[in-house]
């Protein structure tokens, strides 16, 4: 297993550019299955998880064509409507092929979903929203068994809570449905709008996409269709909270400080001079050490559960006291005590963190426990004195692109060890 060594104290100078948004594009892949024409997609990141989505794709029927960054996608015929266990468990996204399934073919199997260990993660509200379009549902020894003989027809669908991925789904099955689908108290993250901009191009009839109500008009069909995948907000966010533990300026090329809600603002309370250019943003350290910023994790456009355990790293050097407080998910501080063996004053009160910094933190063997997890290890590294060894990798490679070089073409000491 895969191992990451890291020399720290040394400042961050140069351009990253920054890549297709994983959250993003998982979900548009899934869109290839509604269509028996090319869906290709630009910017798509090399990932773990987009390879697996796209073996994943391949045994449902689609040919697949991927290249430096362009993913082209046909599903001509659906050869298979089952997704098997050992293909889903591996990957929560993969669940998402249920809706474009069910919605073009009239029923799919497909295995309950796994992924990361932050929670329980149901999904319940998937379910309820399909069947509220007409859906048989039944459970079976770890497989959702969904029937719509008849096809899918619209429905007014509110969702009790937020949920990113019970609107994407939601989404991915009403386009194909007869009539008119409403979904209320949507998630607003901007991977929203990008599916929605994505199956418009493949001839969908959405509106409201990235605000709190989104209408969908059902199609009898969808063509094929080109999409560019909007850069990654949380791949942006930690190198700019590396800057931030590590001092030093960067240049994040391809993205846009909107796409960060108000974690841009926190940034900026916390010491980051973040400033727009004509390639992206440009990130600046001027302070020795960063400003305490208390923080609460909220959905979009509040500051991304995505993002918390990388800005704990930030905070765990700053200027005084900051407390964190998880909203979106249980059992996301497990990179509490990794952080603590580096020196990390943090303790943990339930859905509250607080971060006592320290002027330094020190190089340690740490554990990543998950995919956000680990890049909050690699930034208390990246500042920490002496050497860190980061274990299990394999999340990183799941949602951060080419992560060792980009680091390294900044002038950090970081490079892969291989057992």
């Amino acid at each position: 297993m895969d191992k990451l060594a890291i020399i720290g104290g040394r400042p961050l100078y140069g351009e990253v550019a920054i890549s297709g948004a994983k959250n993003s594009a998982l979900k548009v892949m899934a869109a290839a299955l509604l269509t028996d024409e090319k869906l290709t997609l630009t910017n798509v990141p090399q990932l773990a998880d987009v390879d697996m989505l796209a073996r994943l794709l391949a045994q449902h029927g689609a040919q697949i064509d991927f290249s430096d960054g362009t993913l082209t996608l046909h599903a001509k015929d659906i050869i298979s409507t089952e997704a098997p266990y050992d293909l889903v468990r591996k990957m929560r996204a993969s669940f998402n092929v249920l809706g474009p399934l069910l919605a073009r073919e009239g029923k799919a199997k497909v295995s309950l979903p796994g992924g990361c260990a932050i929670g329980a993660r149901p999904v319940d509200l998937h379910l309820k929203a399909l069947a509220a379009m007409g859906a048989k549902i039944e459970l079976d020894e770890g497989y959702v068994i969904a029937e719509a003989p008849d096809g899918l027809k619209g429905a007014d669908i509110t969702l009790p809570f937020v949920s990113v991925g019970a609107t994407e789904h939601t989404m991915l099955a009403a386009v194909l449905a007869k009539g008119a689908t409403v979904i209320e108290n949507a998630a607003r993250e901007p991977e929203i709008a990008d599916l929605a901009k994505c199956l418009n191009a493949m001839g969908a009839k959405i509106e409201g996409a990235g605000r709190s109500t989104i209408r969908i008009e059902g199609v009898d069909r969808l063509h094929g269709g080109e999409h560019r995948v909007l850069p990654d907000r949380i791949e942006t966010g930690a190198y700019a909270m590396a800057v931030g533990a590590t001092g030093g300026e960067l240049t994040l090329t391809g993205t846009d400080g909107e796409l960060l809600g108000t974690a841009l603002a926190a940034l900026k309370e916390a010491g980051l001079e973040i400033d727009d250019t004509d390639k992206g943003l440009r990130i600046k350290k001027t302070d020795e050490r960063c400003k305490a910023v208390d923080i609460v994790t909220q959905p979009y456009p509040g500051f991304p559960t995505d993002l918390q355990a990388q800005f704990m790293a930030l905070m765990a050097t700053a200027n005084g006291a900051a407390t964190i407080k998880e909203t979106i998910f249980e059992n996301r501080f497990m990179h509490a005590p990794e952080l603590s063996r580096m020196g990390a004053k943090i303790s943990v009160d339930g859905q509250n963190a607080t971060v006592r910094g320290v002027p330094r933190l020190k190089g340690a063997p740490v554990m990543a426990t998950d995919l956000r997890a680990s890049m909050s290890l690699v930034i208390a590294g990246l500042a920490a004195e002496g050497q860190t060894m980061v274990n299990r990798v394999y999340h990183l490679d799941r949602g951060f692109e080419r992560l060792e070089e980009k680091l390294q073409n900044c002038g950090a000491l970081i490079e892969r060890v291989k057992d």
